[in-house]
């Protein structure tokens, strides 16, 4: 073991959360700042491309293929995971679609006891780390390190999913992230120019400039190293080698809602049986390490098209691709400038609502699903997600070797409402494409098909064919309840020197895509270290 040099800060995860802490620690040019990633450069062009997601979403190389246990809910399907493997974590491999959430989200984090972390307490930091191409507003900012653009890519079936939506009575909404969130509209995208903002791009491109930042690659943290009940720094392998480096002030993990709570478990700060059954000494008894796990599923509807311009023959026509890369090299527009879904409606499945429940993602185009090959016919998937999930699972180590992944139970579907929300939102991607404006352009639904009529058919579907959305979160819980493992100022229980800063501390999955809200997190964490300096 050779011991590294000391510093203020270990930051363990350069995804989203450590890149903003990276950023923002280091602007003091007296604060020495450690940063840990376990994966690569982010050199694969396919990164930078928006539409590279649907290529690179799987590939070994950038990303962590976990795998789920078994679910019941899902007919005991294992469900992959994906996570990234570079510099900006799964901001450098995700869908790039930048929704935040609703206004009642992080008023019910208020209301489940965590001061600071209402609406109006965190809007601050959205703007603060937006770079808005409309210009800032009230609830935009401009200037700051996330870009944030409009879709340029138009389609007739982005117009015609618009018009139906319409047709069923739905507003028309340009801003998913402002006054409201409910209606239909284009999604806006984290995306600067013709290449993707990810967080590494954003915040960690300019701090690499510090003499006072360390970024050290394929250094897998093994675990926190303590003193009592204090962080004192890190053991990690780089290269072969096992190395320490100490922090005076903090160690900061960023590692996500799987590896955060991994690593919190393989230090000896978790549930004192888990540790015990694995040969690992406890440090703390932490029992809602790796507990509260939330994620979001999507639920797919596909049709067949009359016309022959969806994305499926694209990626089966070398011509095509050609003049794709054109347009795409020359006017910074068309299918290489889409995320993982164009065109996006939030929806109430029933009147009574407050807000909407379930986000849909429309694509003109189809496969069996992410990350394979498009289907050799012209299709089109409209993906129907459920904001707000009841279901909670769980991620526990299963070896005390920081190589062996954890086994993590997300247990979907485990509620009746979330089964009966989940029905409600394929019920209602059926009637858009029954509107009229769709039915001009599509022929026979694909899948689930004809046959799926009853509730308990599409139910059926969704178990054998749902998948994530890639939006883990919870497993580190803010709260102030038995199972919470950090207070409102992201510390860890029980320690001192040790804070979680990432989506694993969400008290509730927010409803839309996650990577915006871990970025505000990360923003209103290095505002906390800060001031307490």
């Amino acid at each position: 073991m050779t011991e590294a040099a000391e510093y203020d800060f270990i930051v363990v995860g350069a995804g989203s959360a450590g890149c903003v802490l990276a950023n923002r620690l280091t602007a003091d040019p007296g604060t020495r700042v450690l940063l840990l990633e376990a994966g690569g450069k982010d050199r694969d062009p396919w990164i930078h491309i928006p539409a590279g997601f649907y290529r690179n979403i799987y590939n070994p190389k950038i990303a962590w293929n976990f795998q789920t246990e078994p679910v019941p809910g899902m007919n005991n399907r294992r469900i992959n995971w994906p996570r990234g493997k570079v510099l900006g974590g799964s901001s450098s491999i995700n869908g790039l679609i930048y929704i935040r959430g609703q206004r009642q989200d992080f008023d019910l984090w208020r209301q489940m006891g965590n001061a600071g972390w209402s609406y109006d307490d965190v809007l601050p930091y959205f703007r603060k780390a937006e770079d808005q191409e409309r210009g800032a507003d009230d609830y935009h900012g401009a200037g700051g390190p996330l870009a944030v653009s409009d879709l340029r890519s138009p389609h007739e079936l982005h117009d015609a999913f618009i018009a139906g939506a319409i047709e069923l009575g739905f507003p028309v909404n340009d801003d998913f992230n402002g006054a409201d969130q409910e209606g239909v509209g284009p999604l806006q995208l984290t995306v600067r120019g013709r290449r993707r903002c990810s967080a590494a791009v954003g915040y960690l491109r300019p701090a690499m400039r510090r003499s006072n930042l360390t970024v050290e690659i394929h250094a897998l943290a093994h675990r926190v190293l303590t003193e009592g009940k204090r962080a004192v720094g890190v053991a990690f392998s780089q290269n072969g080698t096992l190395r320490t480096a100490r922090a005076r002030r903090e160690v900061l993990l960023c590692g996500g809602s799987i590896n955060s709570p991994q690593l919190l478990q393989l230090s000896g700060i978790g549930p004192a049986d888990l540790l015990a059954e694995n040969g690992i000494a406890v440090v703390h008894d932490l029992p809602g390490v790796g507990e509260n796990l939330q994620d979001h599923i999507g639920a797919r509807v596909i049709y067949r098209c009359r016309n022959g311009n969806t994305i499926n023959e694209i990626s089966h026509s070398l011509v095509r691709q050609a003049f794709t890369g054109l347009e795409y090299l020359l006017m910074g527009r068309g299918t290489l400038m889409m995320g993982a879904g164009p065109i996006g409606l939030f929806a109430r499945t029933r009147p009574e609502l407050e807000s909407p429940d379930v986000q849909y993602q429309f694509l003109a185009g189809s496969s069996a699903k992410a990350g394979d090959p498009m289907h050799d016919f012209p299709g089109c998937t409209i993906v129907a997600i459920p904001c707000r999930p009841e279901s909670r699972g769980w991620l526990r180590i299963r070896s005390p070797d920081p190589d062996m992944p954890p086994a993590i139970q997300p247990n979907y579907l485990a509620t009746r409402a979330d089964r009966d929300t989940v029905v409600a939102g394929v019920h209602l991607s059926r009637r858009i494409f029954q509107s009229q404006a769709m039915r001009r352009l599509v022929t026979e639904e694909f899948m689930p098909g004809a046959a799926a009529e009853t509730d308990e058919d599409l139910l059926e579907h969704v178990r054998n064919t749902a998948g994530t959305t890639f939006h883990p979160t919870s497993t580190c819980m803010m709260g102030q309840h038995r199972t919470a493992v950090v207070d409102t100022d992201l510390k860890v229980y029980g320690m001192t020197g040790l804070r979680v800063i990432d989506g694993s501390v969400m008290p509730t999955v927010v409803s839309g895509n996650t990577n915006a809200t871990c970025i505000m997190i990360a923003e209103k964490g290095a505002d906390m270290i800060l001031r307490a300096a």
